[in-house]
C-alpha cells in the first residue's frame, strides 16, 4: 500500500502547506533523503497548541500537536511534486523540540506521539533515531516543533 493509500485508509487528509516564512524551502531532497524543515502544528491556518507545556498547554494537546506536524511534514514532502509521498521508503531521523516550563521533564511522551504516528503510517520502515528537546520558546509560542529526515526510493 503506497503513503497516500495508507493515509486515506486512516482518514488523514495532507492540507495545504503554510509557508515558507524565511529563507528556506519546506522540503528538500539530497541523494536519498528528503529533509523537511522544522513543522509546526498548524491545522486549518491556526496553531492547535500555544506555549510551554505544561502550564499553557497540555501533555495531551502537546501530543496532539506532535502528530500534526508529521501530517504537515507530509504536506511539505508533497511540495517536491505531486506524489512525492510515495516515493518515501521510510523515516530516519526526527528531532521533536518542545516548548517547556522549566520543571516539565517529558519531551519524549509528547515526541512519541509523533513517533507513534510514523510507524502507523510507515510500519517496520517508521523506525527512526529521534532527538526530543526542550526548549524556553519557539516560532509563534507554539507548543511543538519537529523536523524530519526521510528516507526516499
Amino acid at each position: 500500500m503506497s503513503v497516500s493509500e495508507k493515509l486515506k485508509s486512516m482518514n488523514i487528509f495532507l492540507p495545504p502547506v503554510a509557508g515558507p516564512f524565511g529563507a528556506y524551502v519546506p522540503a528538500k531532497k539530497a541523494g536519498e533523503l528528503i529533509f523537511v524543515a522544522g513543522q509546526l502544528p498548524r491545522k486549518d491556518g491556526k496553531l492547535l497548541s500555544t506555549g510551554p507545556v505544561p502550564s499553557q498547554c497540555s501533555l495531551e494537546n502537546a501530543r496532539i500537536a506532535a502528530r500534526q506536524c508529521v501530517i504537515n511534514a507530509l504536506a511539505a514532502v508533497e511540495t517536491l511534486g505531486r506524489g512525492a509521498i510515495n516515493d518515501l521508503k521510510g523515516v530516519a531521523r526526527v528531532g521533536a523540540f518542545v516548548n517547556s516550563d522549566n520543571s516539565f521533564h517529558e519531551q519524549p511522551k509528547v515526541a512519541d506521539a509523533a513517533s507513534e504516528l510514523l510507524l502507523e503510517i510507515f510500519g517496520p520502515s517508521g523506525q527512526h533515531a529521534r532527538a526530543a528537546v526542550a526548549c524556553n520558546t519557539l516560532p509563534l509560542n507554539a507548543s511543538v516543533e519537529i523536523e524530519f529526515i526521510f528516507e526516499c526510493r
